[in-house]
């Protein structure tokens, strides 16, 4: 248990926590159950199929739907570049 909340607080980045990519690769939104998408602007996990963020506090990913927040029209969507969210 402590290796893991090491390995998840060990991965800070420049504005605070993150989380490493291989975490962020096998988690799933809990209301959709598809893949989420590591907003590094936010720091949020984002689920662009029902378009709801969920923060990320101290390494720690908080998928609890009512902690997820809804996200605008044109607030953290993905560029040219989608990674890890395949349609389908």
């Amino acid at each position: 248990m402590r290796r893991t909340a090491a390995l998840l607080s060990g991965h800070g980045g420049a504005g605070g926590c993150s989380i490493p990519s291989s975490l962020a690769d096998v988690l799933v939104c809990p209301l959709s159950k598809k893949p989420l998408r590591y907003c590094e602007a936010s720091g949020a996990l984002v689920s662009d199929i029902v378009g709801v963020a969920f923060p990320v506090v101290d390494g720690i990913p908080c998928l609890v739907p009512k902690d997820g927040k809804l996200l605008d029209d044109h607030q953290d969507k993905p560029g040219d570049s989608s990674t890890g969210v395949s349609s389908g």
